[in-house]
C-alpha cells in the first residue's frame, strides 16, 4: 500500500457535537459529505454521521447520493443533492429517495414527470441566488417563473429554501450585508405567495457557524416564515475553518483576525499516511531530483517515500518553493528537491528512526492540511479533496 488515511470516528463524532452547540439550540445539522466527504470517505463516514443524529447528508450529484444512500442502509436520513440536476437525473433522483435542489421551471418540470411516474410525492429544497451568480433563482422575475411550476406541480412538496454565502468567512462584512438583503427579500416573496411555507431554512455553512454573526439573523428569518434552521457545515466536520476576515476600510481589501469560536473546539479528523520505501547517503555536492534544484552541502541521509503529485501530494511542497516537510518519529524531516509523480525525498539526517519501513505522516500531527495549504497557495478544502488514498476508519 503507497499510502493511507486514517479517519478518526471518536473525533469525527466530537466535531459533530462542537458544531450542534455553535449551532444552538433547536438547528439541524446537514453534513456537507460531498467530493466524496472532502477526501474522507463519504461512504466510509455517513453511517459514523447518522448514528451519531445527523439526520442530513449533502452530496454533489446523484451518483454519489445512490452511493450514500446504500451506504447508510435502512437509516432514514435525508440525503440533499447540492450541486443541481439534470433532467435524466430525476428518475434515480426519485428512486434513491434523494432530495433535489431546484432553481429552474425546468427542474420542477423533470422531476414532477418523474414523480408522476413513480407515484411518489418529492421533497425539494428551493435555492435563492443571493450574490453568487451561481447556482439559484435571483429574486424576481427568475423567483417568480420558478414559483409557479412549483405551484402547477401536483407530486413535488416545498421542503427548504437556502441560499449560499460568499463571503461566510467574513466579520459582519458588507458583501453579507447585502446577500441577507436579497435573501430577505425572496424569503418575502415566498411567504407572500402562500403555497410554499418551507419547513428548513439553511445558509450557514462553517465559516458562517465559525464567524457567528449569520446566525441571529438566520433565527429570526426562520422564525418569521415558521421554518425551522438547519446549518450545513463541511469543512468544520473534519476539523478546519477558514480564518476569520475583517474588510480594511470602504474597499475590499482584508485582513486575517485569526478564528472564531468553533475553530477552537474541532480537530482534524484525517490523518494521511505511508512508510520509507529507502534510504541513501549523500555527500556534499550532490544533487537530487528533478532539474538538480537542491545541492547537498552537507554529507545528508535521505528517505525515499512512494508518494507524489499523482496522489495529491502538492508539487508546490518542493523545496526551495513551498518548503514543505513530513513528520517522521515526531521529528520534521523537510522535502529535499522537487516532488515528484510517484515519489518524494527528505531529510532524514537527525532522524535516527528513519528505516526502511518506517511510518511516515504526510497530514497528521505536526502537518496539517492548512501547512499543505500554506505551501500551495490554496485553501484546506483543495488539499483534503485532492488526496488518493484508501480510507479506514479508526
Amino acid at each position: 500500500m503507497k499510502s493511507w488515511i486514517e479517519i478518526s470516528e471518536l473525533r469525527l463524532r466530537e466535531n459533530v457535537s462542537a458544531i450542534r452547540t455553535a449551532a444552538g439550540e433547536g438547528a439541524n445539522v446537514l453534513a456537507v459529505i460531498k467530493a466524496n466527504g472532502y477526501g474522507h470517505g463519504a461512504e466510509l463516514i455517513a453511517p459514523v454521521l447518522v448514528d451519531a443524529g445527523v439526520t442530513w447528508l449533502g452530496v454533489g450529484d446523484v451518483d454519489e447520493g445512490a452511493r450514500v444512500r446504500r451506504a447508510i442502509g435502512k437509516h432514514d436520513a435525508h440525503v440533499l443533492v447540492m450541486c443541481g440536476i439534470e433532467p435524466a437525473d430525476a428518475d434515480r433522483i426519485v428512486e434513491h429517495r434523494l432530495t433535489p435542489v431546484v432553481w429552474t421551471p425546468s427542474h420542477v418540470e423533470a422531476l414532477e414527470a418523474a414523480a408522476d411516474r413513480a407515484g411518489r410525492r418529492v421533497a425539494v429544497h428551493l435555492e435563492i441566488d443571493s450574490g453568487m451568480a451561481r447556482q439559484g433563482a435571483a429574486p424576481g422575475a427568475e423567483l417568480e417563473r420558478v414559483l409557479a411550476a412549483l405551484r402547477r406541480s401536483k407530486w413535488l412538496r416545498s421542503e427548504g429554501v437556502f441560499s449560499h454565502l460568499s463571503s461566510s468567512e467574513m466579520r459582519e462584512g458588507r458583501r453579507t450585508a447585502a446577500q441577507l438583503e436579497r435573501l430577505q427579500e425572496a424569503l418575502v416573496a415566498i411567504y407572500d405567495d402562500g403555497l410554499f411555507l418551507p419547513e428548513l431554512l439553511h445558509l450557514a455553512n462553517s465559516s458562517a457557524l465559525d464567524e457567528g454573526s449569520t446566525m441571529e439573523w438566520l433565527q429570526h428569518a426562520a422564525t418569521d416564515i415558521g421554518a425551522s434552521v438547519l446549518v450545513r457545515p463541511g469543512l468544520a466536520l473534519y476539523g478546519y475553518c477558514l480564518e476569520i476576515e475583517s474588510e480594511n476600510g470602504g474597499g475590499l481589501s482584508t485582513s486575517a483576525v485569526g478564528h472564531g469560536e468553533l475553530r477552537h473546539e474541532i480537530k482534524p479528523v484525517l490523518a494521511w499516511k505511508t512508510r520509507i520505501i529507502g534510504t541513501r547517503e549523500i555527500a556534499p555536492g550532490q544533487t537530487v531530483g528533478y532539474g538538480a534544484t537542491f545541492v547537498a552541502e552537507r554529507p545528508m541521509r535521505l528517505a525515499l517515500l512512494p508518494v507524489g503529485y499523482a496522489d495529491g501530494f502538492r508539487r508546490e511542497a518542493s523545496s526551495g518553493i513551498g518548503n514543505g516537510w513530513v513528520m517522521i518519529a515526531g521529528q520534521r524531516s523537510p522535502i529535499i528537491g522537487r516532488v515528484s509523480m510517484n515519489l518524494m525525498v527528505v531529510d532524514v539526517t537527525k532522524v535516527a528512526e528513519a528505516t526502511e519501513g518506517a511510518e511516515v505522516t504526510l497530514i497528521g500531527e505536526g502537518v496539517t492540511a492548512e501547512d499543505h495549504a500554506r505551501w500551495s497557495g490554496t485553501i484546506p478544502y483543495e488539499i483534503l479533496c485532492g488526496i488518493r488514498a484508501v480510507q479506514r476508519l479508526i
